[in-house]
């Protein structure tokens, strides 16, 4: 089962990483957590997102293209990072993200979303 795997943005990382003691700790700990995850053939791909201050958006009407420059509004509903991985079940999934360190210096959020596989089409 393939899964994404989404880190919920915050106003702080809407604001964008600066050097600070507290990141570097965060690298660090969260690049032990993939190798763990590397190790382990769950990690298929992995990336952090900058602010959707650097970000667009094309919004589609019929044969119509918008562009929309960022920043977007309603923190809670963006992403920082994600991972891409390979997992038995949702159950895998569940527990390796309750390992995760936090990946933000205050309240966080990630999300699980199964990816769709050719079975289900069938």
């Amino acid at each position: 089962m393939h899964v994404m795997v989404f880190v919920k943005a915050t106003e702080d990382s809407e604001k964008g990483f600066e050097p600070t003691p507290w990141t570097t700790e965060m690298m660090e700990a969260m690049g032990k957590f993939n190798d763990e995850l590397r190790d382990a053939g769950v990690l298929l791909a992995a990336d952090g997102l900058k602010p959707t201050s650097e970000a667009k958006r094309i919004a589609f009407d019929g044969p119509g293209r918008t562009v929309i420059d960022g920043p977007f509004a309603e923190t809670r509903e963006l992403v920082a990072g994600f991972w891409l991985w390979n997992v038995k079940d949702m159950d895998e999934a569940v527990a390796w993200v309750k390992r995760c360190p936090n990946p933000m210096p205050g309240p966080s959020e990630i999300e699980i979303r199964p990816l769709y596989e050719a079975s289900d089409f069938q």
